[in-house]
This record gives structure tokens, C-alpha cells and sequence, in this order.
């Protein structure tokens, strides 16, 4: 096959937010794969901070770290699953981080004194990283989810740069808008006119879309094709039918059920291959797994990150939750996960019995002083119960703050970030990390991305991984104190991955002697699970969970 040309595929949102734009995204570049094309993704988010870093959980959903380090939407966790690659900081970018680069270009005389306006330079800087991606890796195609929706003054200038592109290379850019197409419960029919409306504002910036996904209740009938055809000056075989579904893997099939992935290969005259039948075949067997899990495991999630107004916003957790997906169906599990608020456990612990009704516990990631007294006392109430346990990160952090309070004896022990004048700091602030907090500067200042790790013979974590060395993905500040490590080992707590020079402690478990599974990681093992390829410990957590329900 002759090597293609690069082509950009820019997908944008109409009507209201949250449609399914970075889902939709991550299902085209998936497609494409699957018909022999190399493809890499870009999320173009239009908030000033320059990364998701310093952003609330609650109101941002999770912050996805790359292998480099970077701090991401949530949305490149969705690429990285869907297309099982690895991307980095060029593969994301913010109006903060763009406009940060165009003023230090300027400061540094690289546009050698010419005056430096919003309206060419903003948008150059935008296409210069979106070819640059696609350079990095050689692809075929680079698909660009712009944040937002279409109509905001934030994503305008992104537009811009969309627009220009097209212009520049008309065969070589295609459009898709991912808009809703709502039923008012009263009225009893899909209404069209919101979605018409976002194709009149998207035009008003020089683009029109070359693919409409139409996401609805239900889908599309042929009426409501042909409407949106006659108004939105389209084909209607370029209006693909999005319905609800019950599991998010079942989009890429929908999609191709529309043959999307030969229209797309049309417009952007791309030579491909047939579907790759086996790569296909084997998605194909896990949506279908996604939905055939007879037998259930219940698991309890203990955080601090879900509350949102009235309602719970279990984004914040979205890895941990596709992570705890992968390794159950592979299990022919379905999992049934529940938020428990650590807060409550705090306020009233004779709750803490309720957890035998679950068959494991995980504490996932978190920052802050709320809800940790109530974390410690879930720690102890599973230990004691022999409940599978499943720590990340923060959750890693309460394994070792308990056990030095109820085994060591040490009543004090605690972390500096909650109280900096315990007298047995058993986590504490990272050396390289006082300085940087002295002088308030937070933002992409934590042990950020991928450190490699060495495994200790005859524990959990090395039977899990069946290999001495593993890399895996960090976010955090404060560490294992180790002034402290070998009075806990002494009293039976194993640190069975380290640091390579064994400075840092990477994860902490008892014995299976001891406990069916209690372990906990300082990186966060969810951002490597992927639908095909779930988590060792992900799937030893699994399966340590069925036996306990057995």
C-alpha cells in the first residue's frame, strides 16, 4: 500500500456539552485502525490553565497522566484505551499552553520583531503542534477533538485554525460534528432544529461538516435523516445514527453497522485495506463480554471526589472504573461498583460493617485533608476482615498509615500533607518537592509520569506481573518515609516493588498468608489497563474478590 498523505479529521460538538465527542473520537481512530491506517489523536481543551493538573475533580472529571509526564483531559485515558497506544505532551494542548509558547516565541525574538497578533499567530501556533503530532509518529491520520461546543468564544480561535487548515488543503481535512438531537418527553418526537441551529453557527465560522453523528435516545429514522440532510447541506448517508448505548465499546461496532470507516476513506481519498478481521474480531469479543457477565462481583469505592451539587460525578474516577471493566469481563464478571464517601466512615464508623456486603474495597487517588480519618478506619476494618483491599496511590498511603498506628503501635503516625508536626511522619514530603512548595508552585510539580520499578520473588505483586521489572505511571507528591520502612517489615508489612535504588517504595501488601488480597501501589496502575490487555493487578484484585464472594 503507498503511504498516504497525511489527513486531519477535526471533531467538534453541537447543542450541549458532554454529547460523547471524546468517545466518538476514540471510536473513529479505532475504525481506522482496523483498516491498516496509523492514526494518533490530539485534545484541544479551551480553558487558559495549561494543563488539567490544578483543575477540581469534581467539576473536570479525572486528570489522565501520560507516560512524559503531562497532565491531561480525561479524554486522551479514552484514546490511549481505544487505539492501545501511548501518546504525550504533544498530543495535547490547552488556550493557556498555546498562547503560553506564542508569548515566550515572542520574548525570544523568534518572530524577529514583527508585531504578534491573536489573529494569525494563536492559530499558526495551534496547526504548527497538530502537524507536529502527526510528524512524531508518521500517521496517516490525526483526529482533533475540540473541547466545548460550537457557538463558545473559547474554542473560536481553535476553529480558526481548523479553518485554515481546510483551506490551505481541502482534501486533506474533513469535518465531524457530534451533536444531540433531544425528545422533550411531552412532545414525543426528535426534534432536529437544536442540531440545524449548530450546523448554522459552525458554518458561521467558515466550516462545514462533512460527517453528522447524531446522538439521541434512540436512532435516527429515515425522516429524521433526510431533515437534517435538506438543512444542514449534507448527504444523508453522512448523517451516522448514535443511540444511547448500555457499554461505550459498542459504539466503533454501531459505527461500522453505518460503514463510517469507507466514508470517511472516500472524502479523504485514502488508499486502505480491507478490515483487519482478527483485530476486529477480538474488540468484537470483548463488547461482546462487556454485556455477557452472568455472575456479578461487588465492589465498594471509598473516595472524596464525587459529589458535585446533587449529583455524583463518577468521572473523576473514569481509569479506575474502565480498569475495574476490563479485568471482571475478563473474568466473565459484570462488576457493580458503588461510591461510598470516606467522609462517612469518619462521621460514623459502625457503617464500616456494611462493607461485607461487598466482595472488595479499593481507595483510590486524592489530595487533601477530607474524609481521611475515614479511610484509615475502612483500612483497618478490611484488614481485620480478611475483605480484599486494593489501595492506588493515596489509597497505598492509608495501608501504611494504619498499620504503623494498630500494628506498629506508633498512635501519632500520620502523612505531612494532613499534619506537619506529627512526630512519626510515616509519609512524608519528597525532598526534591520543598522547595517547590515553598514557593507555591503546584502546577506540574509532582513525580509526574513513568518510573520504572523493581518486584520483589514470592509476593502478590511479582505473581501478578510474572517479571522482575515493570513501568508504570505517577502523580503524587509525598512518599513512604524510609527511616520507617523496617520497623513496618519487621511487623509482617512487605514492600514488594522499590524504587531501582531501592530509596522509594512503590507497593506495599501483606502475604496471602495473612490476607486473601491487601495491596497498595504509589503510581497508578489504572492508566495501563486497556480493553484488551487489562491490569495484572487490576485482574489479581479481580479474582481475589470472586474467591472472597465464592
Amino acid at each position: 500500500m503507498l503511504k498516504n498523505k497525511t489527513k486531519y479529521i477535526f471533531v467538534v460538538g453541537g447543542v450541549i456539552s458532554g454529547v460523547g465527542k471524546g468517545i466518538t473520537s476514540s471510536s473513529l481512530g479505532l475504525i481506522l485502525k482496523n483498516r491498516g491506517l496509523k492514526v494518533t489523536s490530539i485534545k484541544i481543551d479551551p480553558y487558559i490553565n495549561v494543563d488539567a493538573g490544578t483543575m477540581n475533580p469534581t467539576e473536570h472529571g479525572e486528570v489522565f497522566v501520560l507516560k512524559d509526564g503531562d497532565e491531561t483531559d480525561q479524554d486522551m485515558g479514552n484514546y490511549e484505551r481505544f487505539l492501545d497506544i501511548n501518546l504525550t505532551r504533544i498530543n495535547y494542548m490547552t488556550t493557556g499552553r498555546v498562547y503560553k509558547t506564542v508569548i515566550e516565541k515572542e520574548r525570544n525574538l523568534e518572530y524577529k520583531g514583527k508585531c504578534v497578533e491573536v489573529v494569525p499567530h494563536i492559530p499558526l501556533e495551534v496547526i504548527g503542534r497538530i502537524k507536529e503530532a502527526g510528524e512524531k509518529v508518521n500517521a496517516d491520520i490525526v483526529i482533533i477533538e475540540i473541547g466545548g461546543t460550537i457557538g463558545e468564544y473559547q474554542n473560536m480561535l481553535f476553529l480558526e485554525a481548523a479553518r485554515m487548515m481546510k483551506l490551505s488543503s481541502p482534501k486533506d481535512v474533513l469535518f465531524v460534528m457530534v451533536s444531540f438531537l433531544p425528545t422533550p418527553q411531552k412532545v414525543g418526537e426528535m426534534k432536529t432544529k437544536p442540531t440545524q441551529h449548530a450546523v448554522r453557527t459552525l458554518n458561521g465560522s467558515g466550516i462545514q461538516p462533512d460527517i453528522l453523528i447524531a446522538r439521541a435516545d434512540l436512532p435516527l429514522d429515515k425522516k429524521r435523516k433526510e431533515k437534517l440532510s435538506l438543512f444542514c447541506n449534507i448527504s444523508a448517508d453522512r448523517v451516522i445514527s448514535a443511540p444511547d448505548v448500555d457499554s461505550i465499546y459498542d459504539i466503533p461496532l454501531n459505527f461500522e453497522k453505518e460503514k463510517l470507516s469507507d466514508k470517511l476513506c472516500e472524502i479523504l481519498d485514502l488508499s486502505t485495506k480491507k478490515i483487519d478481521t482478527k483485530a476486529w474480531g477480538k474488540w468484537k469479543n470483548f463488547a461482546k463480554r462487556s454485556h455477557n457477565g452472568k455472575e456479578t462481583v461487588k465492589i465498594a469505592m471509598i473516595g472524596k471526589y464525587f459529589e458535585t451539587g446533587d449529583f455524583i460525578l463518577s468521572d473523576s474516577y473514569l481509569s479506575v472504573i474502565e480498569a475495574i471493566k476490563y479485568s471482571s469481563y475478563m473474568q466473565d464478571r459484570k462488576p457493580i461498583m458503588t461510591w461510598l464517601n470516606s467522609s462517612d466512615f469518619e462521621k460514623n464508623p459502625t457503617k464500616l460493617k456494611e462493607l461485607k456486603k461487598y466482595d472488595g474495597v479499593i481507595i483510590p487517588g486524592g489530595f487533601g485533608s477530607r474524609g481521611v480519618e475515614g479511610n484509615l478506619n475502612v483500612v483497618k476494618f478490611v484488614r481485620e476482615n480478611k475483605i480484599p483491599y486494593f489501595g492506588l496511590c493515596y489509597g497505598m498511603q492509608m495501608i501504611v498509615i494504619e498499620y504503623a498506628r494498630n500494628v506498629l503501635g506508633l498512635k501519632d503516625a500520620n502523612t505531612k500533607e494532613i499534619n506537619s508536626n506529627a512526630k512519626s511522619m510515616v509519609i512524608d514530603i519528597m525532598e526534591s518537592q520543598k522547595e517547590i512548595l515553598k514557593n507555591n508552585s503546584y502546577g506540574g510539580s509532582m513525580r509526574l509520569g513513568e518510573y520504572k520499578a523493581i518486584l520483589r520473588d514470592g509476593t502478590i505483586a511479582k505473581e501478578a506481573y510474572k517479571t522482575k521489572e515493570i513501568l508504570e505511571r505517577h502523580r503524587h507528591r509525598y512518599e513512604v518515609n524510609p527511616a520507617f520502612v523496617g520497623d513496618l517489615e519487621a511487623k509482617g508489612l512487605v514492600f514488594s516493588g522499590r524504587s531501582p535504588d531501592g530509596h522509594l517504595m512503590e507497593i506495599a501488601e501483606l502475604p496471602k498468608s495473612k490476607h486473601p488480597f491487601f495491596l497498595g501501589t504509589q503510581y497508578h496502575p489504572e492508566f495501563l489497563a486497556h480493553p484488551l490487555t487489562p491490569h495484572p493487578l487490576f485482574s489479581a484484585f479481580i479474582k481475589a474478590c470472586i474467591n472472597n464472594k465464592k
